[in-house]
């Protein structure tokens, strides 16, 4: 799993290697749900220590970066339940930089809480996979 592609690219390549929809986009979303927790714990502690070391900086500070670009974004549009649903839709929308990596690393950088990331990632990577399952299916299907 590549956190530019995740779901987005893995549900059309299943649909271009004609494998079926339903156990495609269960295993897809599952996927995308399996890092959440460990992005959630760790990524923001690792890219903090990681920001000054030699080798790792440049690539640590960018991502930090990106995440409170991320944040920031989400919490001057929303705050309370609605950042609950900023998140979802953030993670939702199958755009490149909109996943489920940015969005949780933004969701722990606002202190979000673990439950509310977490749900709102999921139902935004099963929107997100819906999406994509859909205009994929319909896309190989119709050529």
């Amino acid at each position: 799993m590549l956190p530019l592609l995740e779901l987005r690219g893995a549900i059309p390549i299943s649909q271009a290697m004609g494998l079926p929809v339903w156990p495609s986009y269960i295993v897809c979303i599952l996927g995308n749900l399996l890092p959440v927790p460990f992005i959630y714990i760790f990524a923001e502690r690792f890219l903090k220590w990681g920001k000054e070391k030699k080798y790792v900086g440049r690539f640590c500070q960018w991502c930090l970066k990106k995440g409170y670009k991320a944040g920031d974004k989400l919490s001057k549009k929303t705050s309370g339940a609605g950042l609950f649903f900023a998140l979802m839709l953030f993670v939702g929308i199958p755009l490149p930089g909109t996943g489920v990596w940015t969005g949780v690393l933004a969701a722990s950088i606002l202190n979000m809480g673990w439950k509310s990331a977490t749900l709102a990632s999921g139902l935004g990577i099963v929107l997100a996979g819906t999406i994509m399952m859909t205009a994929s299916y319909f896309g190989f299907n119709m050529i």
